[in-house]
């Protein structure tokens, strides 16, 4: 199944997808284990995290989000730092960047070499 490809009869938004979700955040600097406390209360939170990386002025998270399309799983993505910013005491970091590919395109990528590496080990890890 190639990605974007879809079974005999079904229409976009039929069924849930799977989404492989990227966020990547930045701003001022905090202190690290201020930075680490945080994502791992998001973590714990809301376990579909996979994977969180950081750093004193940056994060990236990673994780599964299921969704009826690109554009659902891209607003729930959108919302997930500032809807946790304070009840996981988040830095007020912006979004510099996100990207939402489909299980098929990310499968596709791994295969190939060139996609983001698959999250190992799964957690709250310093870049």
């Amino acid at each position: 199944m190639a990605a974007g490809d879809r079974f005999q009869g079904e229409e976009p938004g039929d069924t849930p997808r799977l989404w492989h979700v990227t966020l990547s955040v930045s701003g001022k600097e905090a202190p690290l284990t201020e930075v680490r406390r945080a994502l791992e209360q998001l973590a714990h939170d809301h376990p579909f995290l996979l994977t969180s990386r950081y750093a004193v002025d940056h994060a990236e998270i990673r994780y599964w989000e299921e969704a009826r399309d690109l554009h659902d799983a891209a607003a729930v993505a959108l919302r997930l730092w500032g809807e946790h910013r304070q009840t996981a005491g988040l830095p007020p970091w912006e979004i510099v960047g996100l990207e939402v590919i489909d299980r098929a395109t990310y499968h596709q990528r791994i295969a190939e070499g060139y996609g983001p590496r698959p999250a190992s080990p799964v957690g709250v890890h310093p870049f």
